[in-house]
């Protein structure tokens, strides 16, 4: 597991966390960012490991990807397709698994200046909700420079069960724009 010894004299429990490396290529087109990863994907080592996210099951719609494969056949498939996976923090304090738990106060984000840097086809960044999008407008952008003036951010449904106002066909129209970017 990627989390380290809880803080000591906070109200809640929470625990410093470390995120994952990306899936990626050198060659990669899009990268999809999600915030940090959940308690249960910090648990499996796997991105998007919780069942009822629907992540994987909108990467078997759209890159052959489904939750049905092995971890391992999943990840290359999106490799395969130029497809970039990631999350805004690398590390960060949390108590549980919801964005909402996150303590503003211990957000480090990853370093996106050198990714960009060394991915240099990367046409489209897309956002896995609006926490991943407020991360990375806070932390990542300024840092970033003129890498980012040629690739347009994208905000997409949190694909996370949390995020039950959206309806799953309203999610799936939207991320269909993804294959759009290859």
């Amino acid at each position: 597991m990627n989390a380290a010894a809880s803080t000591a004299g906070t109200a809640e429990h929470r625990l410093l966390l470390t995120g994952f490396p990306p899936i990626e290529r050198s060659d990669a087109r899009i990268l999809i960012l999600g915030s940090m990863p959940g308690a249960k994907s910090l648990q499996e080592n796997q991105y998007y490991a919780y069942r009822q996210n629907l992540f994987w099951p909108l990467m078997g719609e759209l890159f052959d990807a489904s939750p049905d494969l092995p971890y391992a056949e999943r990840v290359y498939r999106l490799i395969e397709q130029h497809v970039a996976v990631w999350d805004v923090l690398k590390h960060c304090e949390r108590g549980g698994s919801l964005d909402s738990a996150i303590c503003p106060a211990s957000e480090v984000v990853n370093d996106f200046a050198e990714f960009f840097a060394m991915h240099t086809e990367i046409r489209a960044v897309f956002l896995n909700g609006r926490k991943a999008e407020a991360l990375f407008r806070k932390h990542a952008v300024p840092s970033i420079g003129p890498q980012l003036d040629r690739v347009p951010l994208h905000v997409l449904p949190s694909t996370s069960p949390a995020n039950a106002g959206i309806s799953p066909a309203a999610k799936r129209e939207a991320w269909n724009r993804v294959r759009d970017w290859l």
